[in-house]
């Protein structure tokens, strides 16, 4: 069966994430610097970027995207694949105000913040498979986290599509099965839709 839906990982897939981590650091009194090497370290070690904040000793602050941070290839992606009649979602492991910023674009939000779950858990994967109406191996899961997003999404039995950028998209080769790309300007021809 061909691919009849798609999923993105919300954020560095979808919207570059360092406007938002830089005011993090700014909101805590951190060099920016330091913020952005030790998330780079948690990814490397294959760790949850939350951690981030317990490692630095500081209260995570109230954050979020913004419009402005869309990559300049994700609005056309989404836009081409919602014409060729496929069924849009975009989800991470945000908090649920963070869902606002795409719901126009897609057929369906979600974040680990409504849900109840994070990602790379099982549970994650289901309630995308859920959302999208379609089975398993009918959903393209599209995300730059080898280890949050590619690997838990072929374990889920989903078309896994690792986009390499962002800094996690850098660290790890995908495994073999996953489909790579390096802009979302590729994903409809990778996925032959």
């Amino acid at each position: 069966m061909a691919v009849t839906a798609v999923v993105f990982d919300v954020g560095e897939t979808l919207i570059d994430e360092t406007g938002m981590w830089e005011r993090a650091a700014d909101a805590v009194g951190l060099p920016r610097f330091t913020l952005m090497g030790t998330l780079g370290g948690l990814a490397a070690r294959r760790e949850p970027h939350t951690r981030v904040w317990t490692l630095l000793g500081v209260d995570p602050p109230r954050s979020h995207w913004t419009a402005g941070e869309l990559y300049g290839d994700a609005l056309p992606c989404l836009e081409a694949l919602r014409a060729r009649g496929l069924v849009v979602g975009a989800v991470g492991n945000t908090p649920a105000e963070s869902e606002e910023l795409l719901r126009g674009h897609v057929d369906f939000v979600g974040s680990s913040g409504r849900w109840g779950v994070e990602k790379p858990s099982p549970q994650f994967f289901a309630r995308v498979v859920a959302e999208a109406r379609r089975p398993p191996h009918a959903i393209a899961y599209v995300g730059d986290r080898v280890d949050n997003d590619v690997e838990p999404a072929l374990a889920a039995g989903l078309v896994a599509v690792h986009i390499r950028r962002g800094p996690w998209g850098y660290l790890l080769e995908p495994p073999h099965g996953a489909i790579r790309i390096r802009s979302l300007g590729e994903l409809p021809e990778a996925l032959g839709v």
